[in-house]
């Protein structure tokens, strides 16, 4: 396995910007190390602890105590599947679900709210995209008990129905 076929090269991509709206669950100070192809990261904070930022259910959970720590835990039980979104990702490959340079994949119905991780609720969606409308749906539900019903609508905005005519003094 190549570790680099499961990432996203983060190379000339504005992350301060896409991670704007993450301000209520992302720590003030950490560095992104990895960031696996549907947008999660690895992060490491100022004490060197390694985290797992899970875009699509809206978390942050610290997984090793170092960056030594998690090469030695990636390779236990599940964790390299769950932390690179692997079996998903090599199914979206195989699918003809292709990525382009400012893309990740993106769940159609999110992980939070009941969303299946799986090939058909998967679709390329730009980054910035991606993470504006994750953030928002996570900020919305993350106070929500376990089991809420939520109905989510989206619409088309509406036209104006003022009308621009010139008014007299």
């Amino acid at each position: 396995m190549n570790i680099h076929d499961y990432l996203i090269e983060q190379e000339g991509k504005d992350w301060s910007s896409f991670m704007a709206d993450w301000d209520f669950l992302l720590p003030s100070s950490f560095t992104m190390w990895m960031v696996n192809r549907f947008g999660d990261m690895i992060l490491l904070l100022d004490d060197g602890s390694v985290h797992f930022f899970d875009v699509g259910v809206g978390t942050v959970e610290r997984v090793a105590d170092n960056r030594e720590h998690f090469c030695d835990l990636v390779d236990l039980d599940d964790n390299a599947n769950h932390w690179l979104m692997i079996k998903l990702t090599d199914a979206c490959v195989a699918a003809g679900l292709t990525l382009g340079p400012s893309q990740c994949y993106s769940f159609k119905n999110p992980p939070i709210l009941g969303g299946a991780y799986s090939v058909e609720n998967v679709w390329p969606a730009d980054l910035a995209v991606h993470y504006s409308f994750q953030a928002d749906i996570c900020k919305q539900a993350k106070d929500l008990p376990d089991g809420t019903k939520v109905k989510i609508v989206i619409g088309k905005p509406q036209p104006c129905s003022t009308s621009l005519s010139p008014q007299k003094p």
